[in-house]
């Protein structure tokens, strides 16, 4: 499939944009709002209460390359929250959904088995794109996996599902990339934080966040320390000579 380019290099195909009107013409009600990567930004949606918050072609250079990391994002934002979320990636065949009040479902077509309980070492997803600009060397000789995988969206499904335990990035996103996958990893029982701590708030003037971390269940449960030693030893290049099973 052919592509065109934006101003600042990031691909879109026909596939992004025939997305993004069925989302369009099927999500927002009268009294909603709308972000989307594909549509001009209307100031309106801050004056809602509930905006969709949608991404209609994830991984748009995967989805390219024949890479089965893209996917269909679709987040729901009440009152700055991310509190429902759907990701679809049609060439695995998974779909997950989730709001805060139901927790979340995963779809596979293709009736995969997962487990986590065969994996020696905890995973961590990494930015494909992060790690060939070497963003993730400092992380070589880390007690846990690293992936390289692309798609935000995608990572942060994986964590909700309990199929990775955390993935972070500290390059700026915008709200389209994250909402649904914050919402389905909160829905989930996991934690999404900024990189200073905080909650992540939405539909903002300037919808764009510095970066994120993120913790399946399962990893707030038994070993967010251990990543936590790793990323403090990433934020306080100084305290890398501790043991970082301590810094955490």
């Amino acid at each position: 499939m052919r592509a065109e380019y934006k101003e600042r290099g990031d691909p879109v195909t026909a596939a992004d944009q025939a997305s993004n009107h069925l989302l369009f013409a099927m999500l927002p009600r009268h009294d909603e709002g709308w972000l989307s990567e594909e549509t001009v930004d209307d100031s309106n949606r801050l004056g809602q209460r509930r905006v969709w918050v949608v991404d209609p072609l994830d991984g748009t250079k995967e989805f390219l390359s024949g890479l089965p990391e893209w996917c269909v994002s679709i987040g729901l934002i009440e009152d700055g929250r991310a509190v429902a979320g759907g990701i679809s990636n049609p060439a695995t065949g998974e779909i997950f959904v989730g709001s805060l009040e139901t927790g979340i479902t995963v779809h596979d077509s293709l009736k995969r088995p997962r487990t986590l309980k065969t994996r020696e070492q905890p995973l961590v997803l990494a930015s494909r794109s992060e790690t060939k600009r070497g963003e993730w060397e400092w992380l070589t000789n880390a007690p846990f996996e690293v992936r390289p995988m692309g798609s935000v969206a995608y990572k942060l499904a994986l964590v909700a599902a309990g199929l990775a335990d955390a993935t972070w990035t500290f390059t700026p996103k915008h709200e389209w990339d994250v909402a649904a996958g914050v919402a389905l990893v909160e829905a989930s029982g996991g934690s999404v934080r900024t990189l200073e701590g905080r909650p992540l708030a939405f539909n903002r003037p300037v919808p764009r966040l510095d970066g994120l971390v993120a913790f399946s269940a399962r990893a707030c449960a038994e070993s967010s320390s251990l990543f936590e030693g790793w990323l403090c030893r990433r934020h306080f290049p100084q305290a890398g000579k501790a043991d970082p099973a301590v810094l955490g």
